[in-house]
């Protein structure tokens, strides 16, 4: 038998090949024929609103593959894309952030055209500066040459006292009765401020129609700092800024503005605890929506946040604090330690008033003469400055001054 060719050896191979894919292709149509006859038979038994749904969950089946390979692609996207849209709408956001607002920072000097008003100032036997400092509850300074010095942590005190004390040197009428009515007067003068301060601030950023007592609440702004930054131009920078990212993010406008203006009321308020706590229970007393007392309660985490609302006052909030130049100095500590020192001294009897001077040095405590003689005085000073020695880390020795004053008054109108 004759050797076969190579061609005829390669053709023999390929027609073996084709006969086994057709015999493969045969299985497949086989087991096809034999899906779609159960398919027709499970088909054949619905009826039209059942094979309908049957159809259309296969479709749902399908797309929703689709569906999950698009969301797994937008989601990527969106990850390479964050931080920038992000990094934008905060630039953005900071730029909205930006005031004409100047604040004023109260002034502690006041000038005077020559040295003879000073004698008049201090008056006879020291009674006139003692009269006006424990009116106005500030530290008078005369040891530098054409100018007075008020001290106190309390800003809206300082700024009672340089204006009575400008109020004095024009009438030239400087004597204790004269010096306690002009301070009375000047402090009714600083409330009105206070009242028109807060409107100012709540028109400003948008809020109308707020109580009264709640915007004179909010004018004591004007006169307080938080670590070295005026209250007024961080509200505004904050609530500006809030209300710019609450527009981008798609979130409530009105809660977030609301929740920035108030977030820091608190410290502006007596009482104790944080100033967290204190503004929650002043607009809980106001009627507030929750959404913004929880703005108030969790601008500094001290809640896990409720909202997308919190997270924007939050934000806005770390915003306007760190940016640069916004806080020039720490004082909170400062005035929280000379506040202490003078809930110390005020919760013993008989005492009717106590101002804190010189950094903590010193501390002066009104005694009600009527309660106490010179000897119970003289304890109650000592007993202060022991509590206040062993309570706060004030630097140094503390010096308590206890004056305690009689006056009796008579007078006869004319007929």
């Amino acid at each position: 038998m004759a050797a076969q060719s190579p061609d005829l050896i390669k053709l023999e191979k390929k027609l073996l090949e084709r006969e086994e894919n057709i015999e493969k292709e045969k299985e497949n149509l086989a087991r096809l024929k034999e899906e779609y006859k159960d398919k027709l038979s499970k088909i054949s038994s619905l009826t039209r609103d059942e094979a309908r749904q049957e159809l259309l969950k296969e479709v749902e089946q399908q797309e929703a593959k689709a569906a999950a390979r698009i969301i797994k692609e937008r989601e990527e996207e969106a990850k390479r894309t964050a931080d920038k849209k992000a990094q934008e709408i905060l630039i953005d956001s900071m730029r909205h952030g930006a005031l004409n607002y100047i604040a004023e920072y109260t002034v502690s000097v006041v000038k005077i055209p020559d040295e003879d008003l000073k004698g008049r100032i201090i008056g006879k036997e020291g009674r006139n500066i003692r009269a006006f400092e424990q009116a106005t509850g500030v530290d008078v300074d005369l040891d530098e040459e054409g100018v007075i010095r008020l001290s106190s942590f309390d800003q809206i005190r300082r700024e009672v006292a340089r204006r009575s004390l400008e109020k004095l040197i024009k009438d030239t009428r400087i004597q204790p009765f004269r010096i306690e009515e002009i301070v009375e007067q000047t402090r009714k003068e600083v409330e009105k401020i206070m009242f028109e301060e807060g409107e100012k601030l709540a028109h400003e950023v948008g809020v109308f129609n707020l109580p009264k007592d709640l915007l004179s609440i909010l004018g004591r702004f004007k006169f307080r700092t938080s670590y070295g930054q005026n209250l007024v131009v961080h509200t505004l920078e904050e609530t500006k800024i809030g209300i710019h990212i609450a527009h981008e993010l798609g979130a409530n406008v009105n809660i977030v503005r609301l929740g920035c203006l108030f977030h820091d009321v608190g410290k502006v308020v007596e009482g104790d605890g944080s100033h967290v706590k204190l503004g929650a229970e002043l607009l809980k007393r106001f009627s507030m929506p929750e959404e913004v007392i929880n703005c108030v309660l969790e601008h500094h985490e001290d809640k896990p946040f409720s909202s997308i609302e919190s997270v924007i006052v939050y934000i806005a909030d770390a915003i306007s604090g760190a940016r640069p130049g916004a806080r020039y100095e720490d004082v909170e500590e400062y005035a929280v330690r000379l506040k202490d020192m003078e809930e110390i001294a005020k919760k013993y009897e008989g005492v009717e008033d106590a101002y804190a001077f010189e950094a903590g040095r010193e501390l002066r405590v009104i005694i009600d003469p009527g309660k106490l003689d010179d000897s119970q005085t003289t304890l109650i000073a000592h007993k202060i400055r022991d509590e206040v020695s062993s309570s706060l880390a004030v630097p140094g020795e503390v010096k308590v001054t206890a004056i305690r004053e009689f006056r009796a008054i008579s007078s006869q109108s004319e007929n």
